[in-house]
């Protein structure tokens, strides 16, 4: 399955960066499917994280289509993903690696509240639900990174590529936003279920490789 999301990943960045919309719609609702069967697969207790690999997907459609029904309708699927995420790193004890490290929580406010400002005026009417998304985004990202380290590095990238989206919403563009913005998304979402899954390898926050504890 792993294999199979390595190749959607190399399809829809092609997709992306030459402007093949057939190949984008072909593969970009199949990225998280495919994490989610994986998911399913091999850490079947793990049913919560599959769902809301499930909703990201159904965010994931909905972006590919123009206009702000559409992305409200695809940033409340993302939110659902977001509380899904958020339970289960509270769940594998991420509560306890963040309160070891609140300067972590104190960082991702700081970047919420200078995208808030960044973004206030071109948001207009969307000003209110993107940033309550927007803590919702932050909170999911600091919980990771009280998790372990490649789920905190996955919810960083998360973090960046919904900046990415939140820039392109307000008609800010540069040469290469989309596939930075692909790239950074489809390593975020390896990184947090690895980072949830492989506990047994995925690096400690206190720099071991011990293995994740799971509470019964």
């Amino acid at each position: 399955m792993l294999i199979l999301f390595g190749v959607l990943a190399v399809a829809n960045l092609v997709s992306v960066t030459l402007g093949i919309e057939a190949l984008e719609w072909a593969t970009k609702p199949l990225l998280c499917l495919v994490l989610a069967v994986y998911v399913l697969r091999e850490a079947p207790r793990h049913r919560l994280l599959a769902a809301g690999l499930v909703f990201a997907m159904a965010g994931d459609v909905a972006l590919l289509v123009d206009g702000q029904v559409a992305f409200v309708v695809g940033m409340s699927a993302f939110l659902v993903m977001q509380v899904c995420y958020l339970t289960v790193f509270t769940r594998e004890g991420a509560w306890d690696g963040l309160r070891a490290r609140p300067w972590i929580a104190g960082a991702y406010l700081v970047v919420w509240l200078g995208a808030g400002v960044l973004l206030w005026e071109p948001l207009g009417g969307l000003r209110v639900p993107v940033l309550l998304y927007g803590l919702a985004l932050v909170t999911m990202a600091a919980f990771g990174a009280g998790l372990n380290r490649v789920a905190g590095l996955g919810g960083a990238l998360f973090a960046f590529s919904d900046l990415l989206v939140g820039l392109g919403v307000t008609g800010t563009d540069f040469t290469g936003r989309s596939p930075v913005l692909m790239a950074t998304y489809i390593a975020a979402q390896f990184l947090i279920v690895r980072g949830v899954t492989a506990g047994r390898s995925a690096a400690r926050n206190d720099g071991s490789m011990a293995p994740v504890s799971h509470p019964s």
